[in-house]
């Protein structure tokens, strides 16, 4: 390890971006949202071009922040730009709220600190698309959520900045705000578009692709709250103010969901980029003192990392380079006292229940990785469990219908990968003979 690994310099300051208002008395309200510049991006987008927008947001380098990471102005630019006339297809943009990936807690508190945001970046980008209709899907279970970005929702309607003729500018926009059931697979953009429409939440084959035949068959843009939510900064900040924070293909701010084992977890707002050793410095450092053993970079769907990572960028190339992904940036921490097995067990379980069953792989996998892993929890484990819990993987990865199945196999095939004795110890525990006892049992015999 390098000096420069040991020490690494501290972070760059970063004035808050994201999270700026966070803070602020009533910062939901559109009075304070208005007070801190609110709505002023959108009157400087309603005055530009569309394809003007389109272009600044590509400039920028915005990737989405829902975990994939895509370019969003590219994104933006795949929806095809034909006669709007009558018969045209309508076009659309769904925002991505449903935040199911377990540690993963940024976008829930965006919408209730500060959902004008939300509403803003939505009426800047369905306007930059050309779309007169949104749809913002949030979580079900995040009941006070919903009824904060609906009352945003209304007091941008009260205010002339949704409906018809928007300040005046001829632009119609309508905002619905759809409460979802719960399911972690409508987290998946296809399966969030049928549940939009009313079917089972499933994910559908692509392509096509949601670009050119997404919610209703119409040309549709689907993004994440968090991604949307950039998107009145880069108007007003511009494309060279957002690239000078983060690294050159990852630039601008985000949020990383620290929870798990350090003294203070919560939401921490900083550039891509940054390492988990500077993290933990603004969290407070590991809980208690007990030292770290393994963490997730962006929710228990990404390959596990250990002590050795502490000084890996974290944003999508930095991840991607040490053998993870950037994800969501739920940073899950845990110290010496947490059992990888037992984590991988929990995990392993919670993707076997929100699996939607519509293809093999994943609903069989999903099953017998969970048989598997709690057998040896139990301490009922056999050597051959280990490599058939990898060869499971090796049928679920790449085989399933979507990166549902391909998470559930993350967890398994990194923890063995670094941790692999704990996983054989559990083995070991077992004896090799069985007991007089434990033989008359089984034969129905006594002792």
């Amino acid at each position: 390890m390098t000096a420069a690994q040991t020490n690494p310099p501290a972070p760059d300051p970063l004035t808050p971006v994201l999270t700026r208002r966070w803070l602020s008395p009533r910062s939901w309200s559109i009075d304070t949202y208005e007070q801190l510049e609110g709505y002023q991006a959108l009157r400087s987008a309603l005055a530009a071009h569309p394809d003007q927008l389109i272009q600044l947001v590509k400039d920028s380098g915005l990737r989405g922040r829902g975990g994939a990471g895509f370019p969003t102005g590219m994104k933006w630019s795949f929806i095809p730009q034909g006669p709007t006339g009558p018969g045209a297809k309508p076009k659309y943009l769904v925002v991505n709220a449903d935040e199911g990936e377990p540690g993963t807690c940024k976008d829930i508190p965006t919408m209730m600190a500060d959902p004008h945001s939300l509403v803003e970046g939505c009426i800047i980008t369905c306007y930059a698309i050309r779309s007169n209709f949104c749809a913002i899907y949030v979580r079900g279970e995040a009941l006070h959520c919903i009824r904060r970005v609906r009352r945003a929702v209304e007091e941008a309607y009260a205010k002339g900045y949704l409906g018809k003729d928007i300040l005046g500018s001829g632009f119609d926009l309508d905002i619905v705000v759809h409460a979802g059931a719960g399911a972690y697979i409508c987290g998946e953009e296809t399966a969030l578009l049928d549940s939009l429409e009313g079917r089972r939440g499933q994910p559908r084959l692509k392509p096509p692709f949601p670009a050119t035949s997404g919610l209703y068959a119409s040309p549709t843009v689907v993004n994440n709250v968090e991604t949307i939510a950039s998107v009145p900064a880069i108007v007003q900040g511009g494309s060279d103010w957002f690239r000078s924070m983060g690294s050159e293909k990852s630039p601008g701010p985000k949020i990383y969901s620290v929870s798990g084992h350090v003294e203070r977890p919560g939401q921490y707002e900083a550039p891509l980029g940054i390492t988990l050793r500077q993290l933990l410095d603004l969290a407070g450092g590991m809980k208690d003192g007990i030292p770290l053993k393994f963490w997730t970079p962006g929710g228990s769907s990404t390959p596990l990392f250990t002590a050795e990572h502490l000084d890996v960028p974290l944003d999508f190339e930095g991840a991607a380079a040490a053998g993870s992904m950037l994800g969501t940036t739920a940073v899950q921490v845990f110290n010496e006292t947490v059992s990888v097995p037992w984590a991988v067990m929990k995990w392993t379980e919670f993707y076997k229940h929100e699996s939607c069953g519509k293809c093999t792989p994943c609903r069989e996998g999903t099953y017998w990785l969970v048989q598997i892993l709690e057998r040896m929890v139990h301490g009922e484990g056999t050597e051959a469990d280990v490599e058939t819990m990898l060869d499971i993987c090796d049928n679920i990865l790449g085989r399933s219908f979507c990166a549902l199945g391909d998470g559930a196999t993350s967890p398994i095939t990194s923890g063995i990968k670094y941790f692999r004795q704990e996983f054989l110890d559990l083995i070991a525990a077992q004896p090799a003979v069985a007991r007089p006892e434990q033989l008359a049992e089984l034969t129905g015999a006594t002792a």
